[in-house]
C-alpha cells in the first residue's frame, strides 16, 4: 500500500540496503521458528505506541514487510513526523503470517530507533521555542544508519548539519595547527574546495575575530560560557551565522538559544537514543 510521507526520506535504494543488512544479521539462511506456521496462514496485526512520541521510520518498516510479502496490506493511521499519545494505534496490517512474524523484529527495530531519534529531537526543538535558533544534528550517529537518523531528526523538527566529511569543510584545532593559522587554513580550504560551506571552530573571542576576518561562512563556538556567547553574538553582529557546540543538553539549550546564536548542534539527538515503546499484536488464522 502506498504511503504519503510528510518528510522526504532517503532514496529507496538506501532503505533497501539498510533492510538487507538487518535481514542478513537477523534471518540469516531462514527463520527456523516461523517455519512452524502453516505456509498459507494469514496474520492481522495492530501496532500500538505505548508512550508519547514522534513517529519516524515508516519507509523502513514498510520495506521490511514488503520484502517478505509484497502483497501485504499496511494501513498507517499516522505519518512520519506526527506526535502520538500513549495507546495510539499507529498502523494495522494484513499479510502472510510467516512473512509478518519474520519481518516483525527488524521492522520494529527501525521504527523504534528512528522514532526515538525524532522524539528526542522534538524535545530539544521545543526547548528553543520562541527563539530563532535552529537545532542541528551531528555525525555522532549509529554506524550505517546516518541518513536514516538524519531523516528522523527532520521528522522531529530539527535540521541537518553536514552529512559527512565530504559535503562541508569544518576547520578545527588540529587543522589550524597544521596550517599555521586560521587565515592560512581558510585560504587553503577555499582553494581546495571553493564550492563547499566553510566553517571554523573557535575557542575564544580572538579566534572568532580571526575567523571573521578570514571570511568564513559559519563559526562554531566550542564550549563557550554564556557570557562569552553573548559577547560573540555582539562581536559578530550578524556577519556570519554562529553555531554552538559542546555541553548542550535539555537544561542548557534554552539559555544558549536566548543568546541569539543561529544554530546549536546536539550529538545526543542521534547518539543517546532510547527506543520508543511500540507493541505489535498479531492474530493468526
Amino acid at each position: 500500500m502506498s504511503q504519503t510521507f510528510r518528510f522526504v526520506p532517503p532514496d529507496q535504494r538506501l532503505i533497501d540496503a539498510d533492510v538487507e543488512r538487518a535481514f542478513a544479521e537477523d534471518i540469516g539462511h531462514g527463520d527456523a521458528t516461523a517455519s512452524l506456521l502453516p505456509a498459507d496462514a494469514q496474520a492481522f496485526a495492530a501496532l500500538t505506541c505505548r508512550e508519547e512520541a514522534v513517529i519516524a521510520g515508516i519507509p523502513w518498516f514498510n520495506t521490511c514487510v514488503h520484502k517478505l510479502d509484497p502483497q501485504a496490506r499496511i494501513h498507517w493511521r499516522v505519518n512520519d513526523g506526527d506526535q502520538v499519545t500513549p495507546g495510539t494505534i499507529v498502523c494495522e496490517m494484513h499479510g502472510n503470517a510467516r512473512a509478518v512474524v519474520t519481518a516483525e523484529r527488524s521492522a520494529l527495530n527501525f521504527l523504534q530507533l528512528l522514532s526515538g531519534t525524532a522524539t528526542t529531537t522534538a524535545a530539544y526543538v521545543a526547548a528553543v521555542a520562541g527563539t530563532s535558533t535552529r537545532v542541528l544534528d551531528t555525525r555522532k550517529t549509529v554506524p550505517g544508519l546516518r541518513l536514516a537518523q538524519k531523516y528522523a531528526v527532520r521528522c522531529g523538527g530539527g535540521h541537518n548539519h553536514r552529512i559527512g566529511l565530504y559535503d562541508a569543510v569544518l576547520v578545527k584545532e588540529n587543522h589550524i595547527i597544521a596550517a599555521g593559522s586560521i587565515a592560512a587554513a581558510v585560504q587553503a580550504a577555499r582553494q581546495l574546495h571553493p564550492t563547499l560551506l566553510l566553517e571554523v571552530e573557535v575557542e575564544n573571542l580572538d579566534e572568532l575575530q580571526q575567523a571573521l576576518d578570514a571570511g568564513v561562512d559559519r563559526v562554531m563556538l566550542d564550549n563557550f560560557s554564556l557570557p562569552l556567547m553573548q559577547q560573540a553574538v555582539a562581536q559578530t553582529d550578524g556577519r556570519v551565522p554562529l553555531e554552538i557546540s559542546g555541553n548542550v543538553d535539555l537544561k542548557t539549550i534554552g539559555d544558549y538559544a536566548r543568546t541569539g546564536v543561529d544554530y546549536i548542534s546536539v550529538g545526543a539527538l542521534t547518539k543517546h537514543v532510547r527506543a520508543v515503546d511500540l507493541s505489535l499484536r498479531l492474530k493468526i488464522s
